[in-house]
Protein backbone atom coordinates (compact mmCIF):
# COMPACT_ATOMS: atom_id res chain seq x y z
CA UNK A 1 0.00 0.00 0.00
CA UNK A 2 1.35 3.64 -1.32
CA UNK A 3 1.91 5.82 1.82
CA UNK A 4 -0.90 8.45 1.85
CA UNK A 5 -0.62 12.19 3.65
CA UNK A 6 -3.58 10.53 6.39
CA UNK A 7 -6.01 7.87 6.36
CA UNK A 8 -9.82 7.13 7.19
CA UNK A 9 -10.06 3.59 8.91
CA UNK A 10 -13.94 2.00 9.12
CA UNK A 11 -16.08 -0.68 8.75
CA UNK A 12 -18.70 -1.98 11.07
CA UNK A 13 -18.26 -3.01 14.72
CA UNK A 14 -16.33 -6.24 15.23
CA UNK A 15 -14.70 -6.13 11.97
CA UNK A 16 -11.28 -5.84 13.11
CA UNK A 17 -10.47 -1.85 12.12
CA UNK A 18 -9.13 -0.99 15.32
CA UNK A 19 -6.46 -4.15 15.11
CA UNK A 20 -5.75 -3.34 11.43
CA UNK A 21 -5.01 0.51 12.30
CA UNK A 22 -2.38 -0.19 15.18
CA UNK A 23 -0.39 -2.50 12.43
CA UNK A 24 -0.62 0.07 10.04
CA UNK A 25 0.22 2.92 12.60
CA UNK A 26 2.75 1.11 14.33
CA UNK A 27 4.43 0.15 10.42
CA UNK A 28 4.16 3.98 9.00
CA UNK A 29 4.65 5.58 11.95
CA UNK A 30 1.31 7.06 12.41
CA UNK A 31 -1.34 8.62 14.87
CA UNK A 32 -4.43 6.78 16.04
CA UNK A 33 -7.64 9.79 16.22
CA UNK A 34 -10.65 8.15 17.36
CA UNK A 35 -13.96 8.84 15.23
CA UNK A 36 -16.46 7.10 17.05
CA UNK A 37 -18.94 8.41 19.19
CA UNK A 38 -19.17 5.96 22.09
CA UNK A 39 -15.56 5.35 22.54
CA UNK A 40 -15.02 9.48 22.93
CA UNK A 41 -16.32 8.56 26.12
CA UNK A 42 -14.68 7.79 29.79
CA UNK A 43 -15.64 5.08 31.75
CA UNK A 44 -17.27 2.66 29.15
CA UNK A 45 -14.03 1.09 27.65
CA UNK A 46 -15.39 -2.42 27.82
CA UNK A 47 -19.30 -1.38 26.77
CA UNK A 48 -17.42 0.50 23.95
CA UNK A 49 -15.13 -2.56 22.79
CA UNK A 50 -12.36 0.39 23.07
CA UNK A 51 -8.39 -0.07 22.68
CA UNK A 52 -8.47 0.72 26.05
CA UNK A 53 -10.39 -1.86 27.85
CA UNK A 54 -8.53 -3.56 30.13
CA UNK A 55 -5.84 -1.16 30.05
CA UNK A 56 -4.94 1.79 32.29
CA UNK A 57 -6.00 5.11 30.11
CA UNK A 58 -2.71 6.82 28.59
CA UNK A 59 -1.60 8.39 25.09
CA UNK A 60 -0.21 5.66 23.68
CA UNK A 61 -0.56 2.30 23.20
CA UNK A 62 2.43 0.25 22.15
CA UNK A 63 4.17 3.09 21.16
CA UNK A 64 1.27 4.39 19.17
CA UNK A 65 -0.37 7.62 19.98
CA UNK A 66 -4.13 7.75 20.76
CA UNK A 67 -6.47 10.36 20.70
CA UNK A 68 -9.71 11.64 21.47
CA UNK A 69 -10.50 7.93 23.58
CA UNK A 70 -11.99 8.15 27.00
CA UNK A 71 -12.06 12.06 26.91
CA UNK A 72 -15.61 12.89 27.89
CA UNK A 73 -17.49 12.63 30.82
CA UNK A 74 -20.86 10.32 30.06
CA UNK A 75 -23.10 13.60 31.39
CA UNK A 76 -21.66 15.48 28.57
CA UNK A 77 -22.92 15.56 25.47
CA UNK A 78 -21.38 17.47 22.05
CA UNK A 79 -21.95 18.03 18.33
CA UNK A 80 -21.05 16.73 15.28
CA UNK A 81 -19.52 20.35 15.08
CA UNK A 82 -17.58 19.67 18.52
CA UNK A 83 -16.06 16.73 17.35
CA UNK A 84 -14.84 17.95 14.08
CA UNK A 85 -13.16 20.98 16.13
CA UNK A 86 -11.29 18.65 18.19
CA UNK A 87 -10.62 16.11 15.55
CA UNK A 88 -8.94 18.74 13.08
CA UNK A 89 -6.88 20.11 16.26
CA UNK A 90 -5.47 16.27 17.00
CA UNK A 91 -5.16 16.41 13.51
CA UNK A 92 -3.10 19.34 13.13
CA UNK A 93 -0.78 18.19 16.63
CA UNK A 94 0.01 14.82 14.58
CA UNK A 95 1.09 16.09 11.19
CA UNK A 96 3.10 18.52 13.64
CA UNK A 97 4.85 15.79 15.39
CA UNK A 98 5.77 14.38 11.88
CA UNK A 99 2.72 11.81 12.84
CA UNK A 100 0.72 10.37 9.80
CA UNK A 101 -2.96 10.85 10.72
CA UNK A 102 -5.25 7.69 10.88
CA UNK A 103 -9.03 8.01 12.15
CA UNK A 104 -10.57 5.17 12.73
CA UNK A 105 -14.18 4.35 13.95
CA UNK A 106 -17.23 3.37 12.42
CA UNK A 107 -19.88 6.28 13.23
CA UNK A 108 -20.98 7.47 9.58
CA UNK A 109 -22.04 11.26 10.92
CA UNK A 110 -18.14 11.54 12.26
CA UNK A 111 -17.08 10.33 9.33
CA UNK A 112 -19.05 12.09 7.22
CA UNK A 113 -17.26 15.69 8.89
CA UNK A 114 -13.84 14.68 8.43
CA UNK A 115 -14.52 13.72 4.64
CA UNK A 116 -17.22 16.27 3.93
CA UNK A 117 -17.12 19.34 6.80
CA UNK A 118 -19.87 20.76 8.37
CA UNK A 119 -22.73 23.24 7.30
CA UNK A 120 -22.70 26.51 10.02
CA UNK A 121 -25.17 25.64 12.95
CA UNK A 122 -26.74 28.21 15.61
CA UNK A 123 -26.13 28.18 18.87
CA UNK A 124 -28.32 26.34 21.22
CA UNK A 125 -29.95 27.36 24.31
CA UNK A 126 -29.50 25.38 27.59
CA UNK A 127 -32.78 25.17 28.43
CA UNK A 128 -33.73 23.54 24.72
CA UNK A 129 -30.63 21.11 24.79
CA UNK A 130 -32.10 20.29 28.74
CA UNK A 131 -35.60 20.18 26.71
CA UNK A 132 -34.93 17.90 23.77
CA UNK A 133 -33.17 15.03 26.36
CA UNK A 134 -35.99 14.73 28.07
CA UNK A 135 -38.64 14.59 25.73
CA UNK A 136 -36.07 12.19 23.99
CA UNK A 137 -35.92 9.79 27.45
CA UNK A 138 -39.59 10.40 27.91
CA UNK A 139 -40.62 9.35 24.41
CA UNK A 140 -38.57 8.92 21.34
CA UNK A 141 -41.45 8.08 19.33
CA UNK A 142 -43.41 11.46 20.34
CA UNK A 143 -40.33 13.63 19.65
CA UNK A 144 -39.32 12.19 16.49
CA UNK A 145 -42.55 13.03 14.87
CA UNK A 146 -41.55 16.97 15.76
CA UNK A 147 -39.18 16.51 13.27
CA UNK A 148 -39.50 16.33 8.95
CA UNK A 149 -39.74 13.19 7.20
CA UNK A 150 -36.32 14.08 5.37
CA UNK A 151 -34.63 13.66 9.00
CA UNK A 152 -34.29 10.01 9.20
CA UNK A 153 -31.75 9.49 11.98
CA UNK A 154 -32.73 7.17 14.79
CA UNK A 155 -30.14 7.13 17.08
CA UNK A 156 -31.40 8.72 20.05
CA UNK A 157 -28.22 11.21 20.29
CA UNK A 158 -29.03 12.65 16.87
CA UNK A 159 -32.94 12.68 17.61
CA UNK A 160 -32.02 14.71 20.75
CA UNK A 161 -29.69 17.05 18.58
CA UNK A 162 -32.42 17.88 16.27
CA UNK A 163 -35.30 18.82 18.26
CA UNK A 164 -32.89 21.26 20.94
CA UNK A 165 -32.21 22.83 17.57
CA UNK A 166 -35.86 23.34 16.05
CA UNK A 167 -36.47 24.44 19.89
CA UNK A 168 -33.94 27.02 19.58
CA UNK A 169 -34.64 27.90 16.67
CA UNK A 170 -37.99 27.54 15.06
CA UNK A 171 -36.35 26.00 12.29
CA UNK A 172 -35.61 22.20 11.74
CA UNK A 173 -31.63 20.84 11.72
CA UNK A 174 -32.03 19.58 7.94
CA UNK A 175 -32.94 23.64 7.25
CA UNK A 176 -29.08 24.29 8.45
CA UNK A 177 -27.88 21.38 7.12
CA UNK A 178 -29.02 22.16 3.75
CA UNK A 179 -25.90 25.16 3.85
CA UNK A 180 -22.58 24.98 2.14
CA UNK A 181 -20.08 22.85 4.31
CA UNK A 182 -16.77 23.69 5.70
CA UNK A 183 -14.33 22.46 7.70
CA UNK A 184 -13.20 19.08 6.14
CA UNK A 185 -9.82 17.46 6.39
CA UNK A 186 -7.73 18.36 3.40
CA UNK A 187 -6.58 16.41 1.04
CA UNK A 188 -8.90 13.89 1.44
CA UNK A 189 -7.81 11.24 3.30
CA UNK A 190 -7.14 7.62 2.10
CA UNK A 191 -10.07 5.80 2.71
CA UNK A 192 -9.88 1.77 3.52
CA UNK A 193 -13.48 -0.07 4.22
CA UNK A 194 -12.72 -2.83 6.48
CA UNK A 195 -15.84 -5.11 5.65
CA UNK A 196 -15.83 -8.74 6.47
CA UNK A 197 -18.80 -11.41 5.55
CA UNK A 198 -21.83 -10.76 7.86
CA UNK A 199 -21.21 -14.55 9.21
CA UNK A 200 -17.83 -13.68 10.27
CA UNK A 201 -19.16 -10.49 11.93
CA UNK A 202 -21.82 -12.26 13.58
CA UNK A 203 -19.20 -14.61 15.05
CA UNK A 204 -17.30 -12.33 16.54
CA UNK A 205 -20.03 -10.65 17.97
CA UNK A 206 -21.42 -12.99 19.97
CA UNK A 207 -18.02 -14.42 21.16
CA UNK A 208 -16.44 -11.08 22.74
CA UNK A 209 -19.48 -9.85 24.48
CA UNK A 210 -20.09 -12.37 27.33
CA UNK A 211 -15.80 -11.68 27.16
CA UNK A 212 -16.67 -8.03 27.40
CA UNK A 213 -19.23 -8.60 30.32
CA UNK A 214 -16.56 -10.66 31.99
CA UNK A 215 -14.04 -8.35 31.74
CA UNK A 216 -15.16 -5.28 33.28
CA UNK A 217 -18.57 -4.03 31.88
CA UNK A 218 -21.15 -4.57 34.80
CA UNK A 219 -18.47 -2.87 36.77
CA UNK A 220 -18.86 -0.03 34.48
CA UNK A 221 -22.84 -0.25 34.31
CA UNK A 222 -22.64 -0.59 37.89
CA UNK A 223 -21.30 3.31 37.52
CA UNK A 224 -23.55 4.14 34.91
CA UNK A 225 -26.65 3.19 37.81
CA UNK A 226 -24.85 4.82 41.04
CA UNK A 227 -24.00 8.09 39.13
CA UNK A 228 -26.85 8.49 37.11
CA UNK A 229 -25.24 9.16 33.74
CA UNK A 230 -27.01 8.30 30.65
CA UNK A 231 -27.32 4.18 29.83
CA UNK A 232 -28.12 4.94 26.40
CA UNK A 233 -24.90 6.69 25.07
CA UNK A 234 -23.75 2.50 23.89
CA UNK A 235 -25.33 -0.46 23.20
CA UNK A 236 -25.01 -2.81 26.11
CA UNK A 237 -25.02 -0.36 28.55
CA UNK A 238 -28.72 0.14 28.44
CA UNK A 239 -29.09 -4.05 28.82
CA UNK A 240 -26.69 -4.21 31.57
CA UNK A 241 -28.20 -1.91 33.51
CA UNK A 242 -31.84 -3.42 33.12
CA UNK A 243 -29.88 -6.82 34.47
CA UNK A 244 -28.79 -5.16 36.85
CA UNK A 245 -31.94 -3.44 38.33
CA UNK A 246 -33.34 -7.00 38.01
CA UNK A 247 -35.81 -6.34 34.61
CA UNK A 248 -34.55 -8.97 32.48
CA UNK A 249 -32.21 -12.14 33.14
CA UNK A 250 -28.04 -12.51 32.62
CA UNK A 251 -29.33 -14.68 29.21
CA UNK A 252 -31.80 -11.70 28.40
CA UNK A 253 -29.08 -9.42 28.41
CA UNK A 254 -26.38 -11.04 26.53
CA UNK A 255 -29.32 -12.04 23.78
CA UNK A 256 -30.52 -8.64 23.45
CA UNK A 257 -26.88 -6.92 23.10
CA UNK A 258 -26.03 -9.33 20.60
CA UNK A 259 -29.12 -8.78 18.60
CA UNK A 260 -29.07 -5.10 19.18
CA UNK A 261 -25.36 -5.22 18.12
CA UNK A 262 -25.92 -7.28 15.27
CA UNK A 263 -28.26 -4.51 13.92
CA UNK A 264 -26.16 -1.91 14.53
CA UNK A 265 -23.90 -3.08 12.16
CA UNK A 266 -26.29 -4.07 9.66
CA UNK A 267 -26.75 -0.04 9.55
CA UNK A 268 -23.36 0.85 9.32
CA UNK A 269 -22.90 -1.90 6.29
CA UNK A 270 -25.95 0.16 4.85
CA UNK A 271 -24.08 3.55 5.50
CA UNK A 272 -20.74 2.51 3.94
CA UNK A 273 -21.88 0.43 0.82
CA UNK A 274 -24.30 3.96 0.50
CA UNK A 275 -22.20 6.89 1.82
CA UNK A 276 -18.63 5.68 1.54
CA UNK A 277 -16.40 5.46 -1.32
CA UNK A 278 -13.73 3.19 -0.16
CA UNK A 279 -9.99 3.86 -1.66
CA UNK A 280 -9.68 -0.48 -1.00
CA UNK A 281 -12.09 -2.26 0.55
CA UNK A 282 -10.36 -5.48 2.69
CA UNK A 283 -12.63 -8.48 3.56
CA UNK A 284 -9.93 -10.82 5.42
CA UNK A 285 -8.34 -8.66 8.47
CA UNK A 286 -6.98 -11.11 11.21
CA UNK A 287 -7.92 -10.27 15.11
Amino acid sequence: MDMHESYIITGPTASGKSEFAHRLAREIGGAIINCDSVQIYRGIENISASPFAGRDLSDCIDGVPYRLFSVLDLSTQISVADYLTMARREYDAARALGKIPIFVGGTGYYINAILNGISPMPDVSPDARCRAREMVVSDIGAARKLLPPEFTATDPQRISRALEVFLSTGRHLTDFQSAPRTGAITPTPYKILINPPVEIVRARISARIPKMIHGGALDEARAIITNGWNENRAIGATQLCAYLRGEISMDECVQNWITKTNQYAKRQRTWFRTQFAADIELSNIPV
